[in-house]
């Protein structure tokens, strides 16, 4: 559980990260995006508490099952395996993780969608009918806790991540990334990135994913297309969806 200075301590990092997203996103997405209906002062409050909540709630909720997970990994991961991957590059091993962490995400991310218990918290986050970056933050806590869980379970029983400091740092970084996509792929903008399409999500991408009924059973990926790709989920036209949300 984290002290109260950690906790204020997130409080003013989100503040911070709140004003550089918005100065980044906004004159974007004015300048690149769809035209979109005026939100209300309502509809910003709601993105405003989503923001909050979905920043801070996975420090509380994950701070506990992370730490048992870590030195439960401990003694079941074989040292041989361990040894090993401590003995590939940096470099070799945070590429690594970012792959193993993303399959596991896909397929948390899956299973919201095909389970119908979990679907009734994943609801949440389709609820959006325009898409802009904080929809990025409009998530249930249970659906966040559950999605990333599937994403670090499998760095830490392969022996990816530890409870050390320098064995946190993987799972850590892989979180930070994957939440600065998120802003990404979720902002209304018209880009299309061409060939990178193949390597990495976009908004395009993600879009569809959030497209009305249709195809919101397709690209479940976070960053990394190629899974959806392998497991038959992919979905990218040319075009873009007309209506977004759930019924």
């Amino acid at each position: 559980m984290p002290s109260l200075n950690e906790f204020l301590a997130a409080v003013v990092r989100l503040s911070l990260w709140l004003v550089l997203l918005t100065a980044l996103f906004v004159p974007l997405e004015r300048w690149f995006g769809a035209a979109q209906p005026a939100r209300s002062w309502r509809q910003r409050l709601q993105d405003l508490g989503f923001y909050v909540m979905s920043s801070l709630v996975p420090i509380v909720l994950l701070s506990a099952p992370t730490a048992l997970l870590a030195v439960t990994a401990q003694h079941i991961v074989p040292q041989a395996l361990s040894s090993a991957l401590q003995s590939l590059p940096l470099g070799v091993r945070l590429l690594l993780a970012f792959v193993v962490g993303e399959i596991g995400f896909y397929w948390g991310h899956r299973l919201s969608h095909e389970l119908p218990w979990l679907w009734r918290f994943h609801a949440v986050h389709h609820s959006t009918e325009h898409m802009h970056f904080l929809a990025n933050t409009r998530t249930h806590p249970v659906d966040m806790v559950v999605t990333r869980l599937f994403g670090l379970v499998p760095l830490y029983l392969l022996g990816l991540a530890g409870p050390s400091l320098a064995g946190s740092g993987a799972p850590a970084l892989l979180l930070l990334l994957g939440t600065l996509w998120g802003f990404f792929i979720h902002a209304n903008l018209r880009w299309r990135l061409g060939p990178l399409e193949w390597l990495i999500a976009t908004p395009a991408f993600h879009h569809w994913h959030h497209s009305r009924r249709d195809h919101i059973n397709r690209n479940y990926a976070s960053t990394l297309p190629v899974l959806d790709r392998v497991f038959g989920t992919h979905y990218l036209p040319r075009h873009w969806p007309t209506t977004y949300g759930i019924d």
